[in-house]
């Protein structure tokens, strides 16, 4: 197998300076797949095949790898009153300035990746919602797991989780389950112990990170063939998952949840990646502007096909889908602790 590039990976498109007028339901902006493949540019880039199109940066590794990259700063600009970027040193910070005065800011390094996200209400006081900054406890090297220079020193390879809890509580489908499920879900604890913290994009990009979280799965969302755009008839599924994320912010107002979009194998893989990083995308949107979710404790992420969930090349239901998860134990180092073992099983032993 061909060694996977160890170069920092291109960055994500930059933030625009400008606030995003907030469009009613069924008004949005549509886009689709069909107006962008004529733009598209392809480069070469520390061995890398590099494709970047509007709003987008997809990054294909000779080792087989594909990932896909976007500025979540993008969705804080929906409705803003204002927006700054500005250089630090190496740093670009962002602020987003809403209507009643609060704040959202970013710190970015140079090379695109998220190193601080912080809200700073109209009273001053902040939050700290994202610390990426490497310091005692962080990125623990090789012997957490990280794979020499995969995905830019960013993929991280752990064994599969030993599950204490059944199936169907582990990936929960969100069509057959009652909201409290729902939101038991969304603040469980992981099904592992996490031995460190990991920076945003080792989750994104570590699937044996994300496996630590339970999971809620909807794949009931009808999107039009190649658009992203959720039509105001099928908003209404994204209710139950919004209700529940509300009351984990409520309940932890630093938690994060990263909001994933998977594809069926029909169409290439570049345009798979492309179509479910905006369909993430556009479910986090509808999340803040419909039901109140505040943005900033969202996060998004496209994976293509990459994850089938039927194996099959054809098209399935199953296969399209949105996941959510709660990431917040795994950007902390995860101080909630493991879930208490089904009667009669041994607990854990320490490590």
């Amino acid at each position: 197998m061909t060694a996977p590039v160890a170069a920092p990976l291109p960055a994500a498109p930059a933030v625009q300076a400008t606030p995003i007028p907030v469009q009613q339901p069924g008004t949005r902006p549509t886009g689709r797949l069909d107006d962008f493949r004529g733009q598209r540019q392809q480069t070469t880039e520390g061995g890398r095949t590099v494709i970047r199109e509007p709003g987008r940066v997809i990054i294909q590794d000779p080792n087989g790898q594909s990932f896909v990259r976007h500025n979540d700063v993008d969705r804080f600009r929906y409705g803003a009153r204002d927006v700054r970027v500005s250089r630090e040193g190496n740093d670009t910070r962002t602020i987003v300035v809403r209507p009643d005065g609060s704040q959202i800011i970013t710190v970015n390094d140079n090379n695109g990746g998220l190193l601080r996200r912080i809200r700073r209400g109209p009273d001053g006081r902040e939050v700290i919602i994202i610390d990426n900054r490497r310091g005692p406890g962080f990125g623990a090297g090789l012997a957490a797991g990280v794979v020499a220079g995969a995905i830019g020193g960013y993929f991280v390879a752990l064994p599969p989780p030993v599950l204490r809890i059944p199936q169907n509580r582990y990936i929960v489908e969100a069509e057959d389950a009652p909201p409290e499920l729902i939101y038991d879900t969304l603040i469980a604890p992981p099904v592992e112990r996490i031995e460190r913290r990991y920076s945003l994009d080792e989750i994104r990009y570590s699937p044996s990170v994300r496996q630590r979280m339970p999971s809620i799965d909807l794949d009931s969302i009808n999107f039009e063939t190649g658009s992203w755009e959720i039509p105001p008839d099928q908003a209404a599924k994204l209710q139950a998952i919004a209700d529940g994320l509300n009351r984990a912010i409520q309940r932890t107002p630093t938690a994060v949840f990263l909001i994933e979009g998977h594809t069926d194998a029909v169409g290439s893989d570049v345009d798979n990646l492309s179509l479910s990083d905006r369909r993430a995308e556009s479910a986090a949107t509808l999340l803040t502007q419909q039901f109140n979710v505040p943005a900033e404790n969202l996060t998004s992420q496209g994976y293509g096909e990459q994850y089938l969930k039927e194996q099959t090349d054809g098209p399935s239901r199953l296969n399209r889908r949105v996941t959510i998860r709660n990431i917040t134990p795994l950007l902390n180092g995860g101080q909630a602790s493991l879930p208490p073992p089904p009667p009669g099983t041994a607990p854990p032993r320490p490590r």
